[in-house]
């Protein structure tokens, strides 16, 4: 039986290199058959946004991450899974998360991949405040009614 992938979760205030996660993450394997990444960005709302201010509870946020990614890796055979997520001030054309999905076969990638993003949207515990471009704070931003309802697809384990 396979080792289980330990997923590898991070939270952090810096960008990060797309291509450069990817690599680390598939160099000198060849049991990879497919990777699938997510990258999200800032959006500027139009040009009615200059930042987004990402908050969390340091330990929790990534204890609570690693939690889901394990169950993605229980849930699929992957061979390789990084999760990244970004706090503090995110302006427009930015990184703000990156999910990172290898299997041998395409189908547990995106899957595991669309899995972890539906959770992260939903349910990841970070507060989203905006910043305005005439440099007035916005709100806090509230949680999507979609995102959640996204989100409940994945209660019942496959299989189940």
């Amino acid at each position: 039986m396979p080792a289980a992938v330990v997923p590898v979760v991070r939270i952090q205030a810096g960008d990060f290199d797309v291509a450069a996660e990817i690599a680390g993450l598939t160099r000198g394997r060849v049991d990879i058959g497919a990777v699938v990444t997510f990258s999200g960005l800032c959006r500027d709302e139009a040009g009615r946004l200059s930042a987004l201010e990402l908050e969390h509870y340091p330990g929790m946020a990534e204890a609570e991450i690693a939690r889901i990614a394990g169950e993605a890796a229980e849930r699929w055979p992957l061979q390789g899974l990084t999760v990244i997520h970004r706090h503090g001030k995110v302006r427009p054309g930015e990184n703000i998360v990156l999910v990172v999905a290898a299997s041998a076969h395409r189908q547990a990638a995106f899957e595991a991949a669309n899995f972890l993003m539906d959770y992260l949207k939903s349910r990841a515990p970070f507060w989203k405040k905006e910043h305005h471009g005439d440099g007035s704070e916005g709100g806090w931003v509230d949680a999507k009614e979609s995102d959640d309802k996204a989100a409940s697809r994945w209660k019942a384990k496959p299989g189940e």
